[in-house]
């Protein structure tokens, strides 16, 4: 999944037919269980010291959460590849950097969205200090972010190639 400056999220055709039905589950069966739960909880007495409605009303509230995102999410996915140019940072894309220009000191991971994460590579959003920093960037130049503690970080572009999963 990368994600363009258009607003388009792009989605393999597997990815996009996992987050359906997760958001399908979510929106049926799921939805009925928490109602259950909480209908439940409510019987037990007083709503103001009853743990476990307000957790089942917690979980409803993420649930509810998850849902909203999925939906906006899924609008604006277009199935299929992203355009990617080779050579250029962009979502989609696997970067290899190099910090403070040494390059025997380097890092390779994926610009792409939280939701296409996975645990064969380092995922980093475009909306991230770093990925902002890199993203639209050529092989070659150097990208500045800043650190969490306020500073301003170096790094160079050694590589942009499209992912492959």
């Amino acid at each position: 999944m990368t994600q363009t400056s258009e607003n388009v999220t792009w989605l393999t055709q597997e990815a996009y037919n996992q987050l359906k039905a997760e958001l399908e589950y979510l929106s049926g069966p799921a939805r009925t269980e928490i109602a259950e739960k909480i209908a439940a909880a409510r019987e037990e007495g007083d709503l103001r010291e009853n743990g476990g409605y307000h957790a089942a009303k917690e979980e409803q509230g993420k649930q509810e959460l998850r849902v909203r995102q999925l939906t906006q999410l899924l609008e604006n996915a277009k199935v299929g590849e992203a355009p990617a140019t080779e050579g250029v940072a962009a979502p989609g894309m696997v970067i290899t950097i190099a910090f403070d220009g040494d390059e025997d000191d380097t890092m390779t991971f994926l610009l792409a969205s939280r939701e296409y994460a996975s645990a064969d590579i380092e995922t980093y959003s475009p909306q991230s200090p770093l990925g902002s920093g890199v993203n639209g960037k050529k092989i070659g130049e150097d990208a500045q972010y800043e650190l969490p503690n306020g500073k301003l970080a170096s790094v160079k572009v050694l590589a942009a190639k499209p992912y492959s999963g």
